[in-house]
C-alpha cells in the first residue's frame, strides 16, 4: 500500500530504483515511510537542503542504498555526520542484520532521528549524538568498536581518518561515498592508511558520477 504521505511519482521511482539495483521491492515501503517523515519535519527543521520529493528518492535513498552490496556482510557500521540518517538508515532498514550506529552532534537531527528510529521499529539502529572525534557509547565502547564508518559528503579522506580512524576494529574499513573519483585526497591519505579498493557505483535516476572508496590501515611490509 502507498504511503499516503509521499507522492505518488516519487514513490513510483523508489520502486523503480530498488528494480535497477535490484533490492528488494518490500524495502520501498519502510523506505516512503522515512520519505514521509523527513518531509515533514524538514518542512518546520530545515533538516536538508533537498526539498523536492522525487530528488529526495534519488539524493538520499537511492544514493544510499547504492552501497548496500557492499556492507552486507558487515556487523557493526558508524555513520559519521549522518545528517538526518543517510546513509545508515536506509542501510539499517535494507539490511537487518547490519547494526548502525547514526553519529550526529546536531540535536534536530539526532531528534529526528530517535523519532524515525520509533516509527520505522528499527531495533538494528541507534542514535549517538556526538562530534565524532569525541564519541563515546554507553559502556564506554569507543577505540576499535567498528569493523566499518561510512560517511556520505562530509569531509575529505584525510579529514574522516583523522575524526574517526579511531573508531575501527583490527581489520575494519572506511567506506567513504564520493562523486569524481578522489585521487588527490587519496594521495593525501596520512601515513598508516592505505586505498583497499574503489568502486564505481550506479545510482538510479542519478547522471552524476559515484564512488565508493575502501580505505585501511596500510598492511605492515616484511624486511
Amino acid at each position: 500500500m502507498t504511503t499516503p504521505d509521499l507522492p505518488t511519482a516519487a514513490r513510483a521511482d523508489l520502486d523503480a530504483g530498488l528494480r535497477a539495483l535490484p533490492l528488494d521491492p518490500a524495502l520501498a515501503e519502510p523506505l516512503a515511510r522515512y520519505l514521509a517523515l523527513l518531509l515533514r519535519w524538514n518542512a518546520t527543521y530545515n533538516l536538508t537542503a533537498i526539498r523536492d520529493p522525487r530528488e529526495m528518492v534519488t539524493k538520499h535513498l537511492l544514493d544510499s542504498l547504492a552501497m548496500a552490496p557492499f556492507v552486507a556482510s558487515v556487523p557493526t557500521l558508524a555513520d559519521l555526520g549522518t545528517g538526518p540518517g543517510l546513509p545508515g538508515i536506509p542501510l539499517a532498514i535494507a539490511i537487518p542484520g547490519l547494526r548502525v550506529t547514526l553519529v550526529e552532534s546536531n540535536g534536530k537531527k539526532a531528534r529526528f532521528m530517535r523519532e524515525a528510529i520509533r516509527h520505522l521499529g528499527l531495533s538494528n539502529a541507534e542514535v549517538a549524538e556526538s562530534r565524532i572525534e569525541t564519541l563515546d557509547r554507553p559502556g564506554g565502547l569507543q577505540t576499535g568498536t567498528f569493523m566499518a564508518i561510512t560517511a556520505r559528503a562530509l569531509a575529505t579522506l584525510p579529514q574522516i581518518v583523522h575524526l574517526g580512524g579511531h573508531l575501527l576494529a583490527p581489520g575494519g574499513v572506511l567506506l567513504a561515498m564520493k562523486g569524481t573519483r578522489p585521487d588527490d585526497e587519496i594521495a593525501g591519505l596520512p601515513a598508516g592508511w592505505a586505498l583497499r579498493d574503489i568502486h564505481p557505483l550506479t545510482v538510479p535516476g542519478l547522471g552524476a558520477e559515484r564512488h565508493l572508496v575502501v580505505v585501511g590501515h596500510a598492511q605492515p611490509t616484511n624486511g
